[in-house]
């Protein structure tokens, strides 16, 4: 078989500018969902605070959502093959005041 027959790979040339690769730090996670979308609110609650706010929204298609949810889940295996098992300590719930269900 000769190379033209096979499919190339194209690249993507993905820039980084200096405000997000300083990252946004989360420890809350809230996700609501549509027939068309997921929407996944990125919150960082402070202990003590009687409220948060929503640090980054993304929304997601369902294929992209179940394949953020697949290698989301790879990369937690290896992490944990290399450093050890995540400890998912009890936590007791955070009272959410968070307005209506998404619907779209």
């Amino acid at each position: 078989m000769s190379d033209q027959n096979t499919p190339k790979k194209a690249k993507i040339d993905i820039e980084l500018d200096e405000s997000v690769a300083e990252g946004t730090y989360s420890n809350l996670a809230i996700i609501n969902h549509s027939i068309s979308e997921f929407v996944v609110d990125f919150i960082s609650v402070m202990p003590g605070t009687p409220k948060a706010k929503v640090k980054s929204r993304i929304i997601l298609t369902p294929q992209h959502a179940k394949r953020f949810m697949k290698v989301l889940g790879e990369n937690i295996h290896r992490f944990e093959s290399a450093h050890g098992e995540i400890k998912d300590d009890d936590q007791p719930p955070i009272p959410l005041n968070f307005g209506p269900t998404g619907e779209a």
